[in-house]
């Protein structure tokens, strides 16, 4: 009986530590959607310099100014520079950290899945790169 209560103790004690740590993941969510949200927002606005605000350091040493970071948005990620709609989806915890998943319809209504790398610097969430990719399935 002792052995049994053991081991019903031991998986308490696992689920309960699963819990926190997803409860723990998903805290950043809202603040990490708003960081994406009003990065989109000022694209759509061209708002150039609010949008470089919310790229990372290295993001910004990468295009030096936020003219440069707009002009490489622009050719390279229209469905981001200029989305038809957009939704929140999923976030993910990965090795590289976390990615937070956005449903992004274009101007031709094709729908693309960005994964958004997200970076925590001082406490506030910055981007870190953005893959995007034609999302699966759908269209063809």
């Amino acid at each position: 009986m002792r052995r049994v209560l053991m081991q019903l103790l031991a998986a308490v004690l696992l689920i309960g530590a699963s819990v926190t740590d997803r409860a723990r993941a998903d805290e950043p969510a809202d603040a990490i959607q708003s960081v994406i949200d009003r990065q989109i927002k000022a694209f759509l606005a061209s708002d150039l310099d609010q949008a470089f605000t919310f790229a990372s350091p290295m993001i910004q040493k990468q295009f030096g100014d936020p003219s440069n970071f707009g002009r490489m948005v622009q050719r390279g990620y229209p469905m981001v520079w200029r989305p038809a709609r957009y939704e929140m989806l999923q976030l993910v915890e990965t090795g590289a950290g976390l990615v937070q998943v956005v449903l992004i319809e274009d101007a031709s209504g094709q729908l693309h899945e960005a994964g958004y790398l997200m970076q925590q610097i001082d406490g506030k969430w910055r981007i870190n790169g953005v893959h995007v990719r034609v999302r699966p399935g759908v269209g063809t």
